[in-house]
Parts: C-alpha cells; sequence; structure tokens
C-alpha cells in the first residue's frame, strides 16, 4: 500500500509560564491548553487541479483532476508539536476505469502561532483525467485520461493575525486553542510560489485549441507566482460549536515560460490574482474536539489568448480528545539541550 505522510508543525508562540502575567484580555476570549497533548484519528484529501480556458472566459473549460486517494491515520500534539501520519486508502476499480489512476508526493510543513503562521509545501502529481463542459462525459464512462502529464507545485506561504489577542485561527483549524466568544481578524498574507505541468505532447486537443487562442498549444507551462493577498477571518461560536470563515485576495505577479508542442519556448510577464479560502465547522471542549475543515488557495495567469488557474486543496475530517500531561510528556522541544547528546 502506498503510504502518503503529512506532516504538520505547530508551535504555539509564546504562552504564560510560572511567573509571567496572564494577557487577561486573551484569556477572556480564547483557551489554551499548554499542559495538555492530543490524540485524534483524522480522514483527509490533499489534491492539486487545473483548468485552461479562453483569456475572456467566454468559451469552453477544460479541467485537469487527479484520481487522488483519501488517506487515513492518527495525529499526536505532544512536546509542542503535531504531526500526522496517514495511509492511502485503497481505490476501487470501477474509479480506476473511469478516472484512470495517479501517483502522488505530497508534503506539507506548517507552522502556526497566535500571531502568525507559514506554510511550506512541495507536491508532485502525475496522471490526470479531464473534464470538457461541452463535452459531458455519460454516467459509468471513462473520462479521457493523460497518464503522462505532470505537474508539480511548491512554496512558501505566510499570514499575519493583526486581532491575534482576541482571535485565534488555530482553534478551527488545529484546535490548539478554543476560541470562547465570537471574534475576526483582519489578515495578510504573502506567497512565493513555482508551479509547472509537462506532458509529451500538448494539453489540448487541435480542435480545442482552435477554439480557445493562441498559446494554447503548449505542452510544458512553468510559472513564479509573487503575491500579497490581505482578508478576514471571523469565529462564530456557539456554546463550544464553532464555525469558521476565511477570505483573502490580492494582485500576484507572475513569471511565466511555455513551450509549444512545435518545441519553440516563450516568456512572458503577468499581473493577475490569487486567492485563499477556508471553513471549518466543529465542536470543541476542554476534553473532546472534532470537525471538518476545507482549505483552498488558487493563483490566475494569462498570456496571449489562454488562462490558466490552479488550486491547491485539502480537505480534512478528524475527532480528538485532549488528555492532561504527565511524566516526560510535560516536556517541550525547546526543552531539549543538543549539549546533552
Amino acid at each position: 500500500m502506498r503510504i502518503f505522510l503529512f506532516l504538520a508543525v505547530i508551535f504555539y508562540g509564546v504562552y504564560p509560564v510560572g511567573g509571567q502575567p496572564v494577557d487577561s484580555l486573551r484569556a477572556y476570549y480564547i483557551q489554551e491548553y499548554p499542559d495538555h497533548f492530543f490524540i485524534w484519528p483524522v480522514l483527509k484529501q490533499r489534491s492539486l487541479t487545473f483548468d485552461i480556458q479562453d483569456k475572456q472566459e467566454e468559451e469552453r473549460r477544460i479541467e485537469f483532476t487527479p484520481n487522488n486517494r483519501f488517506t487515513m491515520g492518527a495525529g499526536f500534539y505532544v512536546f509542542d508539536l503535531a504531526f500526522e501520519l496517514a495511509f492511502a486508502i485503497p481505490l476501487a476499480e470501477n474509479s480506476k476505469f473511469i478516472y484512470g489512476e495517479s501517483s502522488a508526493r505530497d508534503i506539507q510543513l506548517n507552522i502556526l502561532s497566535k500571531k502568525w503562521g507559514a506554510d511550506v509545501y512541495y507536491q508532485k502529481y502525475t496522471g490526470f483525467y479531464i473534464q470538457d463542459s461541452d463535452n459531458p462525459v455519460p454516467k459509468g464512462q471513462p473520462y479521457p485520461q493523460r497518464p503522462d502529464l505532470a505537474t508539480r507545485n511548491f512554496g512558501l506561504s505566510g499570514v499575519y493575525i493583526f486581532n491575534h489577542r482576541k482571535f485565534s485561527l488555530r482553534s478551527s483549524f488545529t484546535y490548539a486553542e478554543r476560541q470562547l466568544r465570537s471574534k475576526g481578524s483582519f489578515l495578510l498574507y504573502g506567497t512565493i510560489n513555482s508551479f509547472k505541468v509537462t506532458a509529451d505532447s500538448a494539453l489540448l486537443e487541435p480542435a480545442v485549441q482552435d477554439v480557445v487562442g493562441t498559446g494554447s498549444d503548449f505542452r510544458l507551462l512553468r510559472y513564479t507566482t509573487v503575491s500579497v493577498a490581505p482578508g478576514y477571518s471571523y469565529n462564530l461560536v456557539w456554546r463550544k460549536f464553532f464555525i469558521n470563515g476565511t477570505v483573502a485576495l490580492g494582485p500576484a505577479h507572475h513569471w511565466i515560460t511555455y513551450e509549444e508542442e512545435s518545441g519553440l519556448k516563450r516568456d512572458d510577464i503577468s499581473i493577475n490574482s490569487t486567492g485563499i479560502a477556508r471553513f471549518a465547522l466543529g465542536y470543541s471542549s476542554d476534553r473532546f474536539f472534532g470537525g471538518v475543515g476545507f482549505s483552498a488557495q488558487a493563483r490566475i495567469v494569462k498570456f496571449e489568448d489562454v488562462r490558466v488557474s490552479n488550486s491547491t486543496n485539502l480537505f480534512k475530517l478528524l475527532v480528538g480528545y485532549r488528555f492532561r500531561e504527565f511524566g516526560v510528556l510535560r516536556k517541550r522541544v525547546w526543552d531539549i539541550n543538543p549539549l546533552k547528546f
């Protein structure tokens, strides 16, 4: 069975310890758990999709999607570190017949403190199936498939939380804290990203190229993106239940390289947009917690007559329990003295 390892590291940031004053305003809105460790089973799916259409978005839209597997496993929060280990769930043969088979490498390192957060990620997918807006596939029939098509996506993104004394972003997505009263905060995201797609031949068939227009006969596309996206996030709390909605949108600068089927390479630049959306719904008490979460980050580039959009998505379902720390579990990763080894 193929094993997918998803590693998320969460730093609590600065929290009150013996002899330090407690932030009474933050304690009124947010419950922290510096003396607990957490365990949770988890079901999740990460995916990287992209689509191609004409620049004016008036004609047919071609979407490329991997036949991505769900993964199931367990997560742990101990020594002020969180990590998850998940295993791929085998696909049904009918699913492979209809959607083809994809391979994936998907690794993410996540840091989320009270004031700021950062993600470092690497994704590599091979094998996609195609959805054509003008030619829907009859039910039970296989989609057109491109096993030769490969994508690579990696980058770094960060977020700053302005109202961090009253609002906790990690309460809705990592459960490291609990929001006690409804509150929101303005956010500022920044991203550096590189996306690449390659294939043995042009991604679009000649008939579709004629519709989309000049530049759509590429077999390789690579673009590097730098973006800034202001946004807003809100935690709506009712008793121990919560709903979170997060949206950010801003400008992005892209450096683009693409290779036509003839072998001719071209370079271009583009200023367009990037968008981030997150949603979470769940329950969190001093002991039990759980819920569902969805996040997506999309980037759009335009060159010649072509519009290309790629999106990174994550769906996650988990249920967990907080235990009181004891013995060696009271240690923190910060307590490790490398000189003793």
